[in-house]
């Protein structure tokens, strides 16, 4: 080979070795949030270069120098960047704010309670500039007109209010003027979808042309049907008791209210001794008539016999039952004329 090609090749060679990857650092890339501030892109060994934290993070720690080594490798990277915040967000009223971090790049998502209506941005990003891109939207209530209401039936709202438009969940009662009846939702609510819970019916109840009870009366009742909360009065003949409600109603069933019955007295069925009656101490033969109404108490009087004293034992008369208690002993004739000091209602009571 001639010795000027020779010489040539040689040089290119060293040349080329002298720019070779081994020799030189290349660009570090971005990592964890720092990054190089520049354009280029190798760097002679023992370089030294100083890294920036990107574009919405900020230095925690660490040193921003690196230098290049002979190898044509970075020293290690210890700068630390950490992602900036942004401020907590408030959820709207009536309204929810979904995040799961408020750093850089996080993203919120808005919803509204069920019946408000969401007005503005769904979705915000924290900037890099530690604020959100967008403001907090709100939820604006649902809104209806007025309610339908049916003949006969009335409505009280749940408060005042004026004009013609409500707000989602307001609402009232429904009432159906007498002898109407309602059927159907009782509850007018202004609902999610912007209209309101169907109304119901008022209609015509009446009830059957009441009935006497055995041993009673209709107090001044015309003999009629009656509609709904229409009432008539019974009453008893004497001696027997009302037990039950004086007044029945036609109910919105079509049928009256429980009827009351007339209840029997009783009698006291002792031939001789002494009973206790409304606080008095009265003989069975001057009890006269011997008769004590429904539901009225009466005692007779038993003896402890260890002790040897007398006590009052109690019972009620139930529509013509009157049950003796079993402690009663009917004294002879005998003891009761000629010694009636000794019966139990004479002697000391038991205390």
């Amino acid at each position: 080979m001639r010795p000027a090609l020779q010489l040539l090749l040689l040089c290119h060679a060293g040349l080329f070795a002298s720019v070779t990857p081994e020799n030189v650092c290349e660009r570090p890339p971005p990592q964890d949030g720092s990054e190089l501030v520049g354009g280029q892109y190798f760097f002679e060994p023992g370089t030294e270069i100083i890294l920036s934290c990107s574009q919405g993070y900020t230095p925690s720690g660490g040193s921003r120098k690196m230098v290049c080594k002979s190898n044509g490798e970075w020293t290690q990277r210890t700068l630390k960047c950490i992602p900036k915040r942004c401020p907590v967000p408030d959820p709207p009223e009536n309204g929810n704010a979904h995040f799961d971090n408020i750093v850089y790049k996080s993203t919120i998502t808005y919803s509204c309670d069920e019946g408000f209506i969401l007005r503005g941005a769904r979705s915000s990003e924290c900037l890099h500039t530690s604020r959100w891109s967008n403001p907090p939207p709100e939820c604006e209530p649902v809104t209806c007109g007025l309610p339908h209401i049916p003949p006969y039936a009335k409505i009280v709202y749940d408060r005042p209010f004026k004009g013609n438009v409500t707000n989602f969940g307001f609402g009232g009662e429904y009432q159906c003027r007498p002898p109407m009846v309602l059927f159907g939702n009782k509850r007018a609510t202004c609902g999610a979808d912007g209209f309101w819970t169907d109304p119901p019916e008022c209609r015509l109840v009446l009830c059957p042309v009441p009935t006497n009870i055995e041993n009673g009366f209709l107090s001044f009742a015309a003999q009629r049907e009656y509609g709904y909360k229409e009432r008539v009065r019974y009453g008893c003949i004497d001696p027997f008791v009302l037990d039950g409600p004086m007044e029945v109603e036609c109910e919105e069933t079509g049928f009256w209210s429980r009827k009351p019955v007339c209840r029997a007295p009783c009698t006291v069925d002792i031939k001789v001794g002494r009973i206790l009656y409304k606080g008095q101490k009265i003989w069975i033969e001057n009890f006269k008539p011997n008769q004590v109404l429904h539901s009225e108490e009466i005692a007779v009087y038993c003896l402890n016999k260890e002790r040897n004293c007398g006590y009052p034992a109690t019972t009620q008369c139930f529509d013509r039952v009157l049950q003796i208690p079993r402690c009663y002993e009917e004294p002879s004739m005998e003891t009761y004329k000629t010694n009636p000091n000794s019966l139990p209602s004479e002697i000391n009571m038991c205390l």
